[in-house]
């Protein structure tokens, strides 16, 4: 008689597997969407002033006048009352005496505008001459073209969207332009160190 085989020893139980890390579950996570960077205005609405100063320049050319001298001549001419002070004139076209001063010079050289004396002593008047109510007249015909050009590629609704905008901004910002010297609400006044606030706003401002 056969005797019967051993009986086999029980496999071993496989062993536990180990519980997975922090690490390793930090890596299996969702990421956060990050929070969207804030853009800066004053880059954009000059990147957007640009391509269109260019394009009516470009379109303005064969008058002889750039956009901001074909402005500024229509702005002067429109004058009801007589002829427009420098200051006047400065607040109507949303600029400063300085570079007022400068275009101001170029016309003149010209020929197209005369500067000539205020009621007072310290005051100058702009006068457009006929060659300038000649020039403009010309300029006219090529800023209709580019007006109906800009229109056509961006849409009526878009330009109509624009000028509101820009309405509504002007307004905003000439209530609140700041007084010379004064210093914007959060900013430090004139004189006090800002070593670390500049830092803490370099940090944070995303620069164009």
């Amino acid at each position: 008689m056969t005797s019967p085989s051993p009986a086999s020893p029980p496999a071993p139980s496989p062993a536990p597997s180990p519980a997975p890390s922090s690490a390793t579950s930090a890596s299996t996570a969702p990421a956060a969407t990050p929070a969207p960077r804030a853009r800066c205005t004053s880059f954009m609405a000059r990147s957007l002033s640009r391509k269109i100063s260019q394009f009516y320049d470009d379109m303005l050319a064969p008058s002889g006048l750039r956009g901001t001298q074909f402005n500024l001549l229509g702005q002067a001419r429109r004058a009801k009352d007589g002829p427009l002070t420098v200051s006047r004139l400065a607040e109507l076209l949303h600029t400063d005496r300085t570079t007022l001063t400068r275009n101001l010079q170029t016309l003149q050289a010209q020929g197209l505008i005369e500067v000539v004396a205020g009621a007072d002593a310290r005051s100058r008047c702009v006068r457009v001459t006929e060659a300038g109510e000649q020039a403009h007249r010309l300029g006219a015909q090529y800023w209709r073209q580019a007006q109906q050009q800009v229109r056509a590629l961006c849409g009526e609704d878009t330009i109509a969207q624009l000028e509101q905008v820009v309405d509504h901004m002007l307004g905003q910002l000439q209530a609140a332009a700041p007084v010379a010297g004064t210093p914007a609400a959060g900013m430090p006044a004139a004189g006090t160190p800002v070593a670390g606030t500049l830092a803490a706003a370099d940090a944070a401002q995303e620069a164009p």
